[in-house]
């Protein structure tokens, strides 16, 4: 292990995701000064919690965000840049918000004198409280010299996918549309499957022995759609966001669209009827969608 920085790190945004992460820096020894706009009670065990992102960026030489979406990184970015009196030198962004948007931050915090890592990541709340999480980052040689001991706190899989911001959005996005267009397309065959009488547990466990085995058979499926529990931390109002974010990009780079917008289309209508919900909630959608066909 890398050895830990003589300074705090700081940490914005302390939902679901962000808060697991927090508490995996502070297991890992560090010193961690954090806000939330919900307060400190959401802050874990042994956080310091200080009212806004300037506090942080005045005690913190590098700050970690876990935010919702490109506007509140946006908003975070230029809080940092306008704070003169900060003590923070890189920032390393886990938000999934899109190409365009991670460049901008970029440059907003580069021209104020911070260096920049764009750091997406998968695996949900429950792979990082395991550790397994994967972090996908992209800066140049000397940002990324300096934040990885921070980010071998964060998780013990950390990959470096390119050299300049966006290329980590880039490939959270890909993954994503490859998630969740596994994830419909296992709840259409089990959906189907039911309704000619085989057992959906059964199902499950055929296809994830044979060729159809994905993401939703060894994980989604067995541990929260079979369960009824349906809480893997992640909402199918956020997977709707990726992936339109996924289908802009697409768009921009002038790269093939076969599934991308008919996978988005899914997402949105199911985000739309069910907001907020855990998104392996989708089988009980496209489910009762089916029904409503049959009638």
């Amino acid at each position: 292990m890398s050895a830990v920085p003589d300074r705090a790190v700081g940490f914005v945004g302390l939902g679901n995701m962000g808060g697991v992460l927090a508490a995996n820096l502070v297991a890992r020894g560090f010193s961690l000064v954090a806000t939330d706009r919900r307060g400190p009670e959401v802050a874990p065990v042994g956080v310091t919690f200080v009212p806004s992102v300037a506090d942080v960026a005045r005690r913190a030489g590098i700050m970690v965000w876990s935010l919702p979406d490109g506007a509140a990184s946006t908003a975070v970015a230029r809080e940092v840049a306008l704070t003169t009196d900060r003590r923070c030198t890189h920032v390393v962004d886990t938000s999934t918000v899109g190409l365009e948007v991670a460049r901008s931050v970029e440059r907003i915090l580069g021209a104020a004198g911070v260096g920049f890592v764009d750091a997406a990541v998968s695996g949900g709340p429950a792979g990082a409280r395991a550790r397994t999480l994967a972090l996908m980052y992209a800066a140049d040689d000397a940002a990324c010299a300096a934040v990885e001991p921070v980010l071998e706190g964060l998780t013990d899989r950390w990959l470096r996918v390119g050299d300049r911001a966006g290329l980590a959005q880039a490939m959270k996005l890909a993954n994503n549309f490859l998630s969740a267009t596994a994830l419909v397309a296992t709840s259409e065959a089990v959906a189907f499957g039911v309704s000619v009488g085989l057992d959906p547990a059964t199902m499950i466990e055929v296809l994830d022995a044979s060729s159809g085995r994905n993401t939703a058979t060894n994980d989604k499926f067995p541990n929260h759609v079979l369960t009824g529990t349906y809480a893997s931390g992640f909402s199918n109002s956020l997977m709707a966001k990726d992936l339109a974010l996924y289908t802009s990009a697409v768009a921009v780079a002038g790269a093939p669209d076969e599934l991308g917008s008919s996978t988005a289309a899914v997402w949105q209508r199911f985000a739309g009827a069910e907001p907020g919900v855990d998104f392996t909630r989708i089988f009980v959608f496209v489910e009762g969608a089916t029904h409503e066909e049959d009638r």
